[in-house]
């Protein structure tokens, strides 16, 4: 992708400046297509600007891959969507080589795979083997590809959005916890309310139909990462992130007693580096320079859902890891 020369580059504080009045924006845009789940976009917007991957789990019909695809429109990014199934094979999202005629006779020629874009839409990634779920955590963790003996760059930037359904799971393969790390966020999305509902009624069944236009470019959200990454944090703030990830840890010396008796694997250092950076992010979007407790607490349950598991005495009694987060977030102190 390229890029404008230094000298007419925007400096640091006017992409600051950009970001902070990014947000009503984005939602006007979005909006003209998807009507409601603010706090989804919210999510997914933190997600994008913290140049992290995020899981969006939700029923079906709930406009996911709709979603996605705006977002990407929005950004003006190169999409490309995935539909996982149970005979997908790792070449058919990285790619592989095929024998062609050239003018230097025949040769083995690599064609690239959909992973190749800016934006990836894997849907329903739980209903393909573990050996091409796996084809993808190079490129989330890398931003590269190896494939017939060449590492490739993928371009940037580069995220991954992959979409559970929640209902249906005979014949899934639930993501190994490994790669359930490697999400920035897990995103649910619930049904509408009655009068959101009525507005996509009306507006999907009538012809009008306004088209989404791109406010920003790759190479502007590019910077709106690098601003994001320089906003200060507080080490008291930073040291509440960290302590409300240990403390889902069972079996340490200061884990509350509820995580020892429903939590079998807690959340790992990736989640306190994810909150302080998500946070960072919210706070940016809401045109503050400074990081709050509560912008840790309202990312809380999107980073550390997907990296708790909870035990089977939690399953017998009725508790979810939503409610294990709730628990914690009463019990660490600030």
């Amino acid at each position: 992708m390229s890029s404008e020369p230094a000298a007419n580059a925007p400096t640091e504080t006017e992409v600051a400046e950009l970001l902070g009045g990014a947000r009503a924006r984005l939602f006007q845009e979005v909006g003209k297509v998807i009507v409601g789940q603010h706090e989804v976009i919210d999510q997914m917007l933190i997600t994008l600007l913290a140049g992290g991957h995020c899981l969006i789990t939700g029923a079906p019909g709930l406009a996911k891959t709709l979603l996605v695809k705006t977002v990407a429109d929005v950004f003006h990014l190169g999409f490309h969507r995935i539909q996982f199934t149970p005979d997908l094979m790792p070449s058919d999202i990285t790619g592989t080589e095929i024998l062609e005629d050239t003018a230097a006779g025949r040769q083995l020629v690599f064609k690239k795979g959909p992973v190749f874009a800016n934006m990836i839409l894997a849907d329903e990634i739980n209903r393909t083997p573990p050996k091409t779920q796996a084809a993808l955590l190079e490129a989330m963790q890398e931003h590269q590809v190896s494939v017939a003996g060449r590492t490739l760059p993928l371009p940037e930037p580069f995220f991954v959005l992959a979409t559970q359904n929640p209902i249906e799971m005979e014949g899934t393969y639930p993501l190994p916890e490994a790669q359930l790390d490697r999400f920035m966020l897990n995103i649910v999305i619930d049904y509408l309310s009655e009068d959101d509902e009525v507005a996509v009624v009306t507006r999907t069944t009538g012809t009008r139909s306004e088209p989404v236009q791109p406010l920003f470019t790759g190479a502007q959200l590019q910077a709106f990462q690098r601003v994001v990454k320089q906003v200060p944090v507080a080490e008291d703030v930073a040291r509440y992130a960290v302590r409300l990830a240990a403390a889902s840890r069972p079996r340490r010396t200061d884990t509350p007693d509820f995580v020892n008796e429903w939590v079998s694997w807690g959340a790992g250092t990736r989640a306190s580096q994810n909150l302080v950076l998500g946070a960072k992010t919210r706070a940016l979007l809401q045109g503050r320079a400074h990081v709050g407790f509560d912008d840790i607490r309202a990312l809380a349950l999107p980073v550390l859902r997907h990296r708790i598991l909870v035990n089977y005495r939690a399953e017998a009694e009725g508790i979810t890891v939503e409610k294990v987060i709730t628990r914690l977030l009463e019990t660490v102190r600030e």
